[in-house]
């Protein structure tokens, strides 16, 4: 009989339509299985399960599984068994094999006669030794059953020796498992994908939706502003996070940029003088052998450049003294330095002078280099350039 109903049948429900039939009992992990797990929650709301806890006695080979609720999902023909553990159940493990380390596992194991013929119903504690190895792996937990816990019993280990080390050869392997549409609090080594898009889980203090193929952290999900650390790489262009500098960033589609462009800035106080006629970086009497200025393109692609200096031509009112941007991209000269744009002093009493300037058709995100450029008009004059600026912010 394939279609199998709870409550209907006037023969009489068996066993298996009842846990056949549990429908919204667990969270799903396909149309008819559920996941298996232990209910969560702590007696003072503190933890996120306690049920079934395995507590070490110190010095000894023995532990206690504390009481608990948990469900069991087997094949589908058998369905999902509901368990509850109503009093602590104690174990005790067999003593180190003499040269070889081993794992055992701690299971919640049910027995259903009619399907494995062990002639036993019943939900079980138990202990799953492992084979002793130079190289130990644990065992593999029988059908229907919940791996609790693994512990792993030292070479040589007995009670006369000191017992099981609890705190260090315990690791807590229980799953948990919540009703359809609850939010499952999970272990921070849980991979299990998720049941259907728009299931929900907690997860190192962190919400995260599934959408069909990766947990999400939930701000990514909704388009809010993800936390420090939360997401690596943005899920949609326009996503916005906070860099673990603080500082508010935006996912162009393949990397995190600054979501607001901040303006970039340098100076020298060193003054540096040139002779040349053609556009030179390097200043002679000065240690700077070139102001230079990275920045990335905006999201707009246009910036606003500003420069200037101190200017001075020496001995003379008619030469002319120039100081014009040129911007670069990997090394190559996009934009080389003219005198339209360049700000412009002549004169043998030193003056300030400054301009500004817009740039466009910078690609977003992209790194480029400001540097600036000087020359003289006339070979014989001496130009001096002192206190100078460029400045760079993002315009539209």
């Amino acid at each position: 009989m394939n279609a199998r109903s709870a409550w209907l049948s006037p023969d009489g429900q068996t066993r298996g339509d009842t846990r056949v039939t549990q429908v919204g009992a667990v969270t799903p992990v396909t149309d008819v299985k559920g996941r298996s797990g232990v209910l969560p929650g702590s007696e003072d709301g503190q933890y996120r399960v306690t049920g079934l806890w395995l507590a070490g006695t110190a010095g000894t080979m023995s532990a206690t599984v504390g009481v608990g609720r948990a469900v069991i999902q087997s094949t589908v023909s058998r369905g999902a068994y509901p368990v509850a553990v109503t009093e602590p159940v104690v174990l005790t493990f067999a003593d180190g094999n003499p040269q070889y380390g081993r794992i055992d596992l701690v299971v919640l194991r049910v027995y259903d006669h009619d399907h494995d013929a062990s002639s036993r119903n019943e939900a079980a504690v138990e202990i799953i030794q492992g084979e002793p190895k130079a190289l130990p792996g644990a065992p593999v937990a029988p059908d229907a059953s919940l791996v609790l816990f693994t512990v792993a019993v030292a070479a040589g280990t007995s009670a006369g020796t000191g017992g099981i080390d609890w705190d260090n050869a315990r690791v807590d392997r229980r799953p948990t498992t919540v009703a359809v549409g609850g939010i499952l609090p999970t272990r921070s080594d849980d991979t299990a994908p998720g049941g259907y898009p728009g299931q929900y889980r907690d997860i190192n203090d962190t919400l995260q939706r599934w959408n069909g193929s990766a947990w999400v952290p939930y701000p990514k999900g909704i388009g809010g502003i993800a936390p420090a650390g939360a997401v690596a790489t943005g899920n949609h262009t326009g996503q916005y996070r906070e860099s673990s500098s603080g500082v508010l960033q935006r996912w162009n589609g393949s990397v995190w940029l600054p979501a607001v462009t901040p303006a970039f800035f340098t100076s020298s106080i060193d003054s540096g003088s040139t002779t040349s006629t053609v556009w030179t970086a390097a200043l002679s009497g000065t240690a700077v052998t070139a102001l230079t200025l990275n920045f990335h393109g905006p999201s707009t692609g246009a910036v606003l450049l500003h420069f200037g200096a101190r200017m001075t031509t020496t001995g003379s009112s008619t030469a002319t003294a120039f100081m014009a941007p040129q911007i670069s991209q990997n090394g190559t000269v996009t934009f080389p330095p003219h005198e339209d744009y360049a700000a412009v002093y002549g004169g043998a009493v030193a003056g300030s002078v400054a301009t500004m300037w817009r740039m466009y058709g910078l690609t977003p995100g992209a790194l480029y280099t400001m540097t600036a450029m000087h020359r003289s008009s006339d070979a014989a004059v001496t130009c001096w350039f002192n206190n100078l600026f460029m400045r760079v912010e993002p315009a539209f």
